[in-house]
């Protein structure tokens, strides 16, 4: 009887929460049915102004000026279906939607992958659309990636199909459908393309155009990934095969085709290189979606004003360029070096120009540098020790170990491996320093210098500063210093900036800030320097770039390099088939570098960068600096050159080196004073590889320079060079056998001073006048020629004929306190030193 009850009791629970279960369900249900039954139809006329408010606008850095409205200029021509090409159709049908003919507006088996997919992370960005979504995605037209704005899509999709037939749908789709910046539309896109209707387009053409829905930013013809494109258009072909639309041997002769786009025409855009740098930017970091239809605001770093004054000048420059040098494209990139922000970008001299194709950014382009390059690696031998007046020989050197040091090949070697390149202007100057070779852009010094630096080394000397395009060291040779590698002028003019920041990097950066249209901050940039180069050596490669003395020679005292009361560093490079003339500059407060030459890669007329684009880069530059302030770089620091090799600090005439005192030509002392020591060098002229191991340059010299495989070669043209300018060899037993018996400890001069008491207080009104003479109990040997005179540690004057007489007022001193000390310094005429001191007591100031 109880467990009859308690059963009873157990069925009637059961039951209730079925029930309870089954109202909640109905309840459910019913809720999600009303909801979806109210989803309408979005009005599908208005998308040219449903794009516009919901478009990305991208500012200058100021926020007032707009640069470009990704949908401000929107193009779009409808054309019905029957003036559509048949291709075209199949074509996007294959890639997009198999089985568009067969479903009733959703796949659920695509619906439940994509749900799969993204359930982990709860967003729902995966796949999957039908073709009727995505009309019906381009009329409801939110970038939100939720559940129940998916649900809304599938429910309208299913909407759609019941409203309007397959082809009225595939129409639409084929009208709405961007295929990229401001075209809209399969028509709009065949004429902007390749200058044809819809209905004129070919099968190769048709498999582009349905490539480039899924991602029209990155898969532009006008942008940097055609690689990419061809590879969909290929895969649009395969799966027209695939689907029946097309034979194999349709596939193959249209994989084949060349199919020529027409010029990109861009309107309502100012900076337009710029521009497209930045929306590319856009497109990888946020995706087509937000950058088509997100309402962000972009706020560049571009200085409009000073981007409008380059485009200008790129543009005269060019013109002219084309007449006198047939270089008829030329582009410029302007940096605060201070923060990395891209202040100008001109990627050609006119962006709408078709015959050169000027919408291509050279800017972005990879190209020979030619001798631009040359910083990076002789900052990496300032960095193993090497010195701005380390000498290396400018003669003709054979740099290929498969020949003969006189250039001839070896038994069996193609003449070609041989390597004996020529300078600039095919003359041979014998000992150069580092700085004159930097500065005037000489090719053999330039060559060895790399090789003392090390190859491997000066590449990631120019990685660390910037330079991301040397990727692949097997690549690059000793021809890597006259520009063997490719980089763009955006990198080197950047890498040049850490120049200018005394090797402070801060990467190129175009943006300054991202909001959402409802203020959201999507990023920000906050600068954020890194240290990748001694500030020292920086400071060196920076007082040779702005050595206007040292560079002389070679460009005149009164070059485009050289500005009138500006300190301005700068480098040329041309490219040794005269297809790339560069230039990079710098102050302390911006970088511009400067590129001029034939999209097409014919060569120019044979003339260096300096008489090509110099000019329209020092118009620029002195536009870009006409309202900065005047600032000069600050000196490096040098070493003792005493302390360190002949040949690191100008002495190529030999490496066994000793001091005299130039007074007596004996062996100096420690008692021979600085300014009589003189460094003299047994006569035995070499290269640097015979007294420097290039591994070790502060270390003994080789005990076998043989074991350098360039030794030979470069020992070779020296000992050529020498024989030829009559620079004999001469014998250790030239060196002085007596020591300096001139400067001795007794040589010491001692010395008084009148015109100063210790005891006296006096009054700051008071004028003094110092009087210098030698004592008696000191030697008289030799005259006082020179004292030098300090209070307080300052110095305030210098006598240097007799009588050795100073005369100053105590109230034109600065640092006068009540108590005072005085040092005067002097010197007799072989440089015998000596001091007096004393101190003295001035009255409290008022």
């Amino acid at each position: 009887m109880f467990l009859r009850k308690r059963n009873n009791f157990r069925q009637s629970r059961l039951k209730n929460i079925f029930f309870i279960t089954l109202a909640i369900g109905l309840l459910g249900t019913g809720s999600f049915l009303l909801w979806i039954s109210s989803f309408n139809i979005p009005d599908l006329k208005t998308f040219e102004s449903r794009k516009i408010t919901q478009s990305t606008k991208i500012y200058d850095r100021t926020g007032e000026i707009l640069l470009y409205d990704v949908h401000e200029n929107i193009k779009r021509t409808v054309v019905p279906f029957d003036e559509i090409s048949q291709d075209i159709k199949n074509a996007s049908i294959a890639i997009e939607d198999a089985e568009f003919y067969q479903h009733h507006g959703i796949k659920p088996k695509s619906i439940l992958r994509a749900i799969l997919v993204n359930l982990g992370g709860l967003k729902f960005s995966q796949g999957g659309s039908t073709i009727t979504q995505q009309v019906v995605k381009n009329s409801i037209l939110t970038s939100e990636k939720k559940l129940s704005r998916k649900i809304k899509e599938w429910v309208l999709a299913l909407k759609l199909e019941k409203l309007l037939t397959k082809n009225q749908i595939l129409e639409m789709y084929l009208n709405e459908t961007p295929y990229g910046g401001s075209i809209y539309g399969v028509e709009e896109a065949s004429q902007a393309f390749f200058d044809k209707t819809a209905s004129q387009i070919t099968l190769a053409e048709a498999a582009y155009l349905a490539a480039l829905p899924q991602a029209p930013t990155f898969y532009s013809p006008y942008g940097k990934n055609r690689a990419e494109l061809d590879k969909r258009k290929n895969l649009v072909l395969e799966k027209m095969v695939e689907n029946g639309f097309i034979n194999e041997e349709s596939r193959v002769s249209a994989a084949k085709e060349v199919v020529l786009f027409q010029p990109q025409a861009t309107f309502g855009i100012r900076a337009p290189h710029f521009v497209m740098y930045v929306v590319d930017y856009l497109t990888k970091q946020y995706g087509e979606t937000a950058l088509e239809d997100g309402g962000m605001k972009v706020i560049t770093t571009l200085d409009y004003a000073l981007q409008e004054k380059g485009e200008q000048i790129a543009k005269k420059y060019a013109l002219e360029n084309a007449k006198t040098y047939h270089a008829e494209n030329a582009s410029m990139v302007a940096i605060d070096p201070a923060s990395g922000d891209i202040l100008a970008m001109i990627g050609s001299r006119d962006y709408f120009d078709k015959e050169i194709d000027g919408n291509f950014n050279v800017a972005l382009a990879r190209r020979q540098p030619g001798s631009s390059f040359k910083p990076f690696v002789y900052a990496t031998a300032f960095k193993k020790g090497f010195t701005p007046e380390t000498v290396v020989f400018d003669v003709k050197t054979e740099f290929s170990t498969e020949c003969f040091p006189d250039g001839t090949p070896r038994p069996g070697v193609n003449p070609d491996v041989c390597y004996m390149p020529s300078n600039y202007d095919n003359i041979y100057r014998g000992p150069v320093t580092f700085r004159t070779a930097l500065a005037q852009s000489i090719n053999i010094p330039a060559i060895k210098v790399l090789y003392l630096a090390g190859l491997n080394d000066s590449l990631y000397t120019a990685k660390d500063l910037g330079i991301s395009t040397l990727t692949n060291i097997d690549r690059y040779g000793l021809t890597l210093v006259l520009g063997g590698g490719e980089v763009t002028l955006l990198d080197i003019t950047s890498a040049y900036g850490v120049f200018a920041r005394d090797g402070t990097r801060y990467k190129h950066n175009p943006i300054l800030k991202i909001t959402r249209e409802d203020g959201t901050v999507l990023e920000s940039y906050e600068p954020k320097g890194a240290r990748v180069l001694d500030e020292n050596i920086a400071r060196q490669i920076s007082d040779i770039l702005s050595d206007n003395e040292a560079r002389t020679p070679a460009f005149g005292a009164s070059s485009p390099l050289y500005f009138t009361g500006r300190s301005v560093a700068a480098k040329t490079g041309t490219t040794n088939d005269y297809k790339d003339a560069w230039i990079v500059g710098y102050t302390p407060d911006i970088a511009i570098g400067a590129w001029a030459g034939n999209n097409n890669n014919t060569p120019m007329e044979k003339k260096v960068a300096g008489f090509i684009v110099a000019p329209m880069w020092h118009e620029f530059m002195a536009a870009a600096i006409k309202n900065m302030p005047e600032r000069s770089f600050e000196p490096p620091q040098t070493a003792d050159p005493l302390r360190l090799k002949p040949a690191l600090v100008g002495i190529w005439q030999g490496g066994i080196a000793y001091i005299i005192d130039s007074i007596t030509g004996k062996l100096a002392t420690e008692y021979t004073p600085e300014e009589t020591q003189q460094r003299k060098v047994v006569q035995g002229v070499h290269s640097i590889l015979h007294w420097i191991d290039r591994n070790d340059i502060y270390g003994p010299p080789p005990a076998n320079p043989n074991n350098d495989y360039q030794y030979a070669s470069w020992e070779y043209g020296v000992r050529n060079w020498a024989a030829e300018n009559g620079y004999a060899d001469e014998s250790e037993d030239i060196i002085p056998k007596e020591s300096d018996t001139l400067h001795t400890p007794t040589s010491a001069i001692s010395i008084a001073v009148s015109g100063i008491s210790d005891t006296f207080i006096y009054p700051r009104s008071t004028s003094l006048t110092l009087t210098v003479q030698k004592s008696q109990l000191g030697p008289a040997t030799f005259e006082l020629q020179r004292a030098d005179f300090y209070v307080n540690g300052t110095f305030i004057g210098s006598v240097d004929k007799p009588p050795l007489q100073l005369s100053f007022a105590l109230n034109e001193l600065t640092d006068i306190t009540e108590q005072n000390t005085l040092r005067v310094v002097v010197y007799d005429t072989i440089y015998n030193k000596g001091e007096f001191t004393t101190s003295f007591s001035v009255e409290p100031g008022s």
